[in-house]
């Protein structure tokens, strides 16, 4: 049993801090030992499937992200992960694929602002940053945050939106991308505007 518990919490330690039932399948160990694992108090379920381990703080972003693997951080989460917002979020915003059922997932995670969009937008700029606690997990790249921000300026906060921006462009942008993307979305008369005055 002590074997099978380190294990167990070497597979969760690796994955930050939770486990999925298949990888417990995996290194050799049956569905039955998670639930006296549950019932030692050693792992905590989150949802069918999936389980954090009781002493440890499991990392937010990448637990939210095993619960879907369609949610993308984006708008102000993203702008936080990029270093273009210094307001830790209190509420996620992800990007999911039209259709894309959340039901389940707002219902465990009341602060989540889901924004749904067509599957050729959902792929535009998708990359990987790590999170603070630093896990790997899917975010929009800073051009397509930026673009975001301004399509969506009327539900942006005006201290996120000025500093983002700001940031963005005394960093090193990619002037490039931004209007590819731009002209992607139909903003990039907009864009240009933003580049002349900053």
């Amino acid at each position: 049993m002590e074997r099978t518990w380190d294990r167990i919490k070497t597979v969760a330690k690796k994955n930050n801090g939770f486990i999925k039932t298949a990888q417990v399948e995996e290194i050799g160990i049956s569905r039955p030992m998670i639930k006296r694992q549950v019932d030692a108090g050693n792992l905590v379920p989150v949802c069918k499937g999936l389980y954090v381990l009781a002493n440890e703080i499991a990392d937010e972003y990448a637990l939210l992200q095993a619960r879907s693997k369609y949610v993308v951080f984006s708008h102000g989460t993203a702008l936080f992960l990029w270093g273009l917002s210094d307001r830790t979020p209190h509420t996620y915003d992800i990007t999911l694929p039209r259709g894309t059922n959340v039901t389940l997932l707002k219902r465990d995670n009341p602060n989540l602002r889901c924004h749904h969009v067509q599957k050729v937008v959902y792929d535009l700029g998708m990359t990987e940053v790590k999170s603070p606690q630093g896990a790997t997990v899917r975010v929009y790249d800073k051009e397509r945050c930026i673009c975001d921000l301004i399509r969506d300026k009327n539900q942006i906060d005006l201290q996120i939106y000025s500093q983002a921006l700001k940031d963005y462009f005394k960093t090193k942008p990619n002037i490039r991308k931004l209007l590819k993307y731009g002209k992607f979305f139909g903003i990039k008369e907009k864009i240009i505007t933003y580049i002349e005055v900053l």
